[in-house]
């Protein structure tokens, strides 16, 4: 009878998945500093604000891209192996918050584009403040008062979780484990 070979974990994650993991977490970085600004400015600037909500926007959409991508590429390839000698109460909270973290990566972004969407004054969404991308849905002063505080929560949400993945991580890598090695320099 044949043994069942199970195929072998690398000891890192894959270039691309590095690359998109840095990119992101920069982006969503960049995405929410901007956001605090943009909502910030008085209307006596409305220029720079519709061009920072264009900045903001185009942000949200190449994140969407990203993690869409991000979890393509997880699914493809097998992820490395994590460190033995954690508890197990350990990894199976690193596995809650790498779920949560996707969850909320996929979530921001659609509420966003929902909030944009619903806005009742109608502003466009420009791509990269060029390409018009279409609403699928109309403005709704009632969905927009109620999905524009969800998106808001869930973005302050992941910047706090995605901070707490990444002290643990330096957590790890001061204890001597391969977890930073793993993703950042493969």
């Amino acid at each position: 009878m044949p043994t069942e070979r199970r195929p072998i974990r690398p000891p890192f994650w894959p270039a691309s998945q590095r690359w998109l993991h840095g990119w992101t977490a920069a982006l969503v970085l960049i995405g929410f500093a901007i956001a605090w600004i943009m909502v910030g400015l008085p209307f006596t600037q409305l220029l720079l604000k519709f061009r920072l909500y264009q900045a903001h926007k185009t942000i949200g959409l190449i994140v969407l891209a990203l993690v869409c991508l991000r979890l393509f590429l997880r699914m493809v390839w097998r992820r490395p192996e994590q460190d033995e000698d954690l508890p197990r109460w350990q990894l199976g909270a690193a596995s809650s918050v790498h779920a949560v973290l996707y969850a909320l990566l996929l979530a921001v972004p659609v509420l966003g584009y929902l909030t944009a969407a619903t806005a009742p004054i109608g502003v466009p969404t420009l791509f990269l403040g060029l390409l018009k991308v279409p609403h699928l849905v109309g403005p709704d002063r009632e969905w927009f008062a109620m999905i524009r505080p969800l998106h808001r929560g869930a973005a302050i949400a992941l910047v706090f979780l995605a901070s707490g993945h990444a002290t643990m991580a330096i957590h790890h890598h001061g204890r001597g484990r391969a977890t930073l090695r793993r993703m950042w320099w493969g």
